[in-house]
């Protein structure tokens, strides 16, 4: 099949290199020459296990990249992974997708036969029929559902492990045009087929590929837009809050003088819990929990509901690199020492720095007059341009030197075989963030929650 992918940032980039392996011949479609320039190089940008030998692999074969939109008329579907930002109020921001419709429109307006145009952006139940459908339809002169179509396919792909997630997912969620309204639109249409089925049947035949390298074992979802839609949010903020709740019961266990790790372990057999998502520490981030979180908040309190549940899922998780300092204090006065934090990226397997606990917690190191010797295997040149007063040490053991204390943050595995390096440090106090450090004799060690 054909199919154009517009935006190529992680979620764009990695849909068409896998759609590109599944054996679609795939359009990137990016505003930004650079990007362009690099995927037709077969070279990705971005930091991603198993993205880069895909890149190089299909690029100039079976993926192509372009800033012109016009390549989309050639394909038969158009998936659109483009940002939605976070304002200030937490509510999401559609501008950037929206001028991508427009583009996606004037587009369709020179197409020949039925194209489907899918969206993956994370968008608020409503705002596909109320603001994207109707930017197509103007900009293109043609009817949705009868014309064109317009589907909703939300991506659960998590950085660090986007490609396996793409490739091996746990569902696949079709939101299509919902019932009612569908049959009676193809009552008008040339067909005799519903919008709803036309949809179905093109999102079948693009993931065809995957779900027989799965041996047919990949749930497939098909619901309304509206629904397919709040499956993302509600997936994002289910996962955020066990974090949360788990992170909230650390911390009481830690003042019981109780192991929170062998609490999750054995809460986690129980299948009403499961063990996933149960390793307390220093919280969540990334650029979908956060963004998926307040958005969802944001989207509740415009309706007129008040969403106290979620509120204290943010609270848990914004109060604990507080807690990570506080552990450092009763050892450590930070005030003129050198400090050692590692871990810069929010997640191990990525250089994205987006949510990181460590940004926080550099800023609460830098208020109370420490200095700082930060260190992360791909994620320093980015918070350098965040933190430029900071230290960037070329290795772990560089920004343990001579430290009075270090901060743990994020769980590369490098952080895992310091022994020798600790005795490195003017005062060997470790605070973890992520349990990765192995407690030794000579070692202050504070676990955040256990």
């Amino acid at each position: 099949m054909n199919i154009s992918v517009v935006g190529s940032g992680y979620v764009g980039t990695s849909v068409a290199a896998c759609l590109a392996d599944l054996g679609h011949s795939v359009v990137a479609i990016d505003i930004d020459e650079g990007i362009v320039d690099a995927l037709n190089a077969g070279e990705t940008p971005i930091h991603e296990p198993g993205l880069d030998e895909r890149v190089a692999t299909h690029s100039g074969d079976r993926l192509h990249a372009t800033t012109d939109h016009a390549a989309l008329r050639e394909t038969d579907v158009t998936f659109v992974a483009l940002q939605t930002p976070t304002r200030e109020d937490g509510s999401i921001d559609l501008s950037v997708v929206e001028a991508g419709m427009r583009d996606i429109g004037e587009e369709l307006a020179a197409t020949e036969g039925y194209h489907l145009v899918v969206v993956k952006s994370t968008v608020i139940p409503g705002m596909v029929e109320e603001r994207l459908v109707p930017i197509l339809e103007e900009t293109s002169g043609k009817r949705a559902g009868e014309e064109f179509g317009v589907a909703v396919n939300p991506e659960f792909q998590s950085q660090g492990s986007a490609v396996t997630d793409f490739l091996e997912p746990d569902k696949l969620v079709f939101g299509t045009e919902d019932g009612d309204r569908a049959e009676q639109r193809s009552a008008n249409g040339s067909s005799g087929r519903s919008p709803r089925d036309r949809a179905l049947e093109r999102l079948h035949g693009v993931y065809e590929p995957l779900v027989a390298a799965n041996d047919d074992d990949v749930p497939i979802v098909e619901t309304g837009r509206r629904e397919a839609a709040m499956v993302k949010y509600a997936n994002n903020v289910f996962l955020a809050g066990k974090i949360s709740l788990i992170n909230e019961l650390g911390n009481v266990c830690k003042e019981f003088g109780v192991d929170s790790y062998e609490v999750a372990d054995a809460i986690g057999l129980d299948d009403r819990i499961g063990e996933r998502f149960l390793r307390s520490g220093v919280g969540w981030g990334g650029s979908c929990f956060p963004k998926d979180t307040d958005a969802l908040r944001a989207a509740a309190r415009s309706v007129g509901y008040e969403p106290t549940l979620l509120d204290a899922i943010v609270d848990v998780n914004d109060r604990q690199p507080e807690r990570m300092l506080e552990l450092l204090e009763r050892h450590v006065a930070p005030e003129g020492q050198r400090i050692a934090v590692l871990g810069l990226a929010f997640k191990p397997g990525t250089d994205d720095i987006r949510g990181s606990r460590a940004t926080p917690i550099i800023a609460g190191l830098l208020e109370r007059g420490a200095d700082v010797a930060a260190y992360d295997p791909v994620a320093a040149d980015a918070m350098a341009e965040k933190f430029p007063e900071v230290e960037y040490a070329d290795s772990a053991a560089d920004a343990l030197r001579n430290a009075a204390g270090a901060l743990v943050v994020t769980d590369w595995d490098e952080f895992a075989a310091l022994d020798g390096a600790f005795d490195e440090m003017s005062s060997q106090v470790v605070v973890d963030g992520r349990r990765i450090v192995e407690p030794r004799e000579g070692l202050t060690y504070e676990g955040l929650t256990w």
